[in-house]
């Protein structure tokens, strides 16, 4: 299979790391930039179809080149991809740019996704020292993607990676882009919320979306908390380092 990364930063490293040693061939194709999403949240929708539209041109010009999927370690930028590209060009005007999003959004895969449908010989295996985890379900991949067990499913293959119940995994964090910025003390509460009922002795919570790890990470570090934060990509590649 041939692959696109989208987005680098946290995961995204590790992310093509674990796609190549499950036998995909990867690329980052320059000239992607953003997905939009902030101005679209925003209500800014022609300036979101400008950053969109950069992005755009750079994935859809790898497909046209063979590449079999386009795979982006964050679900809310996953969620724009899929969902709402052919929406924003739509209403920005730009019917071609939506028929070339919709077409994109039919082989954008999510990562655990991609990685959890692949055969079992070819899934992410290893282990690392001994480690309680606690897996935040984000909002855009569990009730916009549907995407629920699959990075869970991933962590219960690394050895000695224990994934503890947790029984605010569901809940949102509070982050939600410019809810947080617009109900800063909501945002607040709703994180602190989920930190409080983190199940005993768990040192890092794991998560599929940079943002809500941000979030997280710094009421950790705002209430002193000894809780760190790690894409679950960044797990799956430790893991099979150690085992290479």
């Amino acid at each position: 299979m041939r692959a696109i990364v989208v987005g680098a930063g946290i995961g995204g490293l590790a992310a093509t790391l674990s796609l190549r040693r499950a036998g995909c061939e990867v690329s980052v194709p320059d000239g992607q930039t953003c997905c939009g999403q902030p101005a679209w949240n925003s209500g800014f929708t022609a300036d979101a179809a400008r950053v969109a539209r950069t992005t755009l041109d750079a994935l859809a010009g790898a497909l046209d080149d063979g590449v079999d999927a386009v795979v982006v370690p964050a679900g809310s930028c996953t969620t724009m991809v899929r969902l709402y590209w052919p929406q924003l060009f739509e209403l920005a005007g730009d019917p071609d740019a939506a028929a070339r999003a919709r077409a994109l959004g039919a082989r954008c895969w999510e990562l655990t996704e991609l990685l959890a449908a692949l055969p079992a010989d070819r899934r992410p295996s290893g282990s690392v020292p001994d480690e309680r985890v606690a897996y935040h379900r984000s909002c855009h991949m569990l009730r916009e993607l549907h995407v629920e067990d699959q990075p869970e499913q991933l962590l219960a293959r690394i050895g000695g990676c224990t994934v503890e119940p947790w029984a605010a995994a569901d809940q949102c964090c509070g982050f939600g882009g410019t809810f947080s910025v617009k109900l800063p003390e909501a945002s607040v509460a709703m994180a602190d919320e989920k930190l409080d009922v983190l199940p005993e002795g768990v040192t890092t919570i794991v998560g599929a979306d940079a943002s809500c790890l941000l979030q997280l990470r710094a009421r950790a570090e705002g209430r002193g908390l000894p809780v760190r934060t790690e894409h679950v990509a960044q797990v799956l590649e430790r893991a099979q380092e150690a085992g290479a």
